[in-house]
C-alpha cells in the first residue's frame, strides 16, 4: 500500500511541477513570447469601442498597448464581456484584463489587482459652450439624470436650489433629453456620456463636474506575482512622467488625478 501511493506521489509530480512552474513564470512567457495577451472591452466607450477603420481603441485599449510598449512586446488584444473577463483570466485565455475592472473582496478571491490605472466616474456632462466647473454654476441650469440612480444621488448631495433637475425612467430617456435639446446637461456615469460623445461629436459634450469616482484596477490571474509586479512598476513610472493624465485627458476629458 505504502508503495502504490509513493508511486502515485511519483507520477503526479510532474503535473504538480507544470502547475507551479506556470504560477511563476507568466512574465517569463511574455518576455520568451515577445507577446502579451490582454483582455480588453470593445464595447464600452470610452473605455474600449471600435472604431470606423474597425480596430479598437479606447482608454483600456490604450493603456493595453502602453503596458506591451513598455514590456518591450506586441499586445495581442482579445475582446471580453463583464461576464467572461475574469474567466478569460482562469483559464490563461488573457495573462492581464484591462477593461473597467473594479475591485470588491469577491474578486479578489478569485484573481489579483494591479494598482488602480485609470478613474471610473459618474459627473456632470455637457457642451463645451456651456461654462460650468462648480457646482454654484448649475443655477438657473437644466440636468437630466435617471431616476434613482447613483449620478440622482450624488447630484443631490451638491445641486444649488436654483438648478432644475429633470429625472428620467432610464439612460436612454436621459441621453435622449440631453441629444435632443430637452436639457442642457446630463448626469450619468463615464461609459454612457462616452456613448454620447461618440455617436454625437457634433454635440461637443465634456466632463464638467465630478459626482463619484472610483477607480479601475488590471486584473492578474492568481499567483501571478511577478507579471503583477512588473505592471505595477509601468504603472507607478506613467503616474509620475503624466502618462496617465494625459490618456485620461484623451479619452474621459479629466485627468486621472489621485490613484491608490
Amino acid at each position: 500500500m505504502k508503495i502504490r501511493n509513493v508511486l502515485r506521489l511519483l507520477a503526479a509530480m510532474p503535473l504538480l511541477a507544470a502547475f507551479a512552474a506556470h504560477a511563476q513564470t507568466a512574465l517569463d512567457e511574455v518576455m520568451a513570447k515577445k507577446a502579451i495577451t490582454i483582455a480588453i472591452p470593445t464595447d464600452f466607450p470610452p473605455y474600449g469601442f471600435v472604431g470606423t477603420d474597425l480596430k479598437p481603441q479606447g482608454l483600456d485599449v490604450d493603456m493595453a498597448n502602453y503596458i506591451a510598449g513598455k514590456l518591450g512586446v506586441s499586445a495581442e488584444l482579445v475582446p471580453v464581456t463583464s461576464a467572461n473577463r475574469i474567466p478569460y483570466l482562469q483559464t490563461h485565455k488573457a495573462q492581464l484584463v484591462i477593461s473597467t475592472l473594479g475591485k470588491n473582496p469577491d474578486r479578489e478571491k478569485v484573481i489579483d489587482f494591479t494598482s488602480a490605472y485609470s478613474p471610473f466616474f459618474q459627473a456632470v456632462f455637457g457642451p463645451k459652450s456651456l461654462a460650468v466647473k462648480a457646482p454654484a454654476d448649475l443655477n438657473g441650469k437644466s440636468v437630466g439624470v435617471t431616476r434613482g440612480a447613483m449620478e440622482d444621488q450624488e447630484l443631490g448631495k451638491i445641486a444649488p436650489q436654483g438648478v432644475e433637475v429633470r429625472r428620467f425612467e432610464d439612460n436612454n430617456a436621459t441621453v435622449a433629453a440631453y441629444v435632443s435639446g430637452q436639457v442642457q446637461l446630463m448626469a450619468t456615469g463615464a461609459s454612457v456620456a462616452g456613448t454620447v460623445m461618440q455617436k454625437n461629436p457634433q454635440l461637443n459634450t465634456e466632463f464638467k463636474l465630478l459626482l463619484k469616482d472610483s477607480p479601475n484596477f488590471i486584473g492578474v490571474a492568481k499567483g501571478e506575482d511577478k507579471l503583477r509586479l512588473k505592471v505595477n512598476e509601468i504603472i507607478a513610472q506613467a503616474k509620475s512622467s503624466g502618462d496617465l493624465d494625459k490618456m485620461a485627458l484623451k479619452w474621459l476629458g479629466r485627468p486621472a488625478g489621485e490613484l491608490p
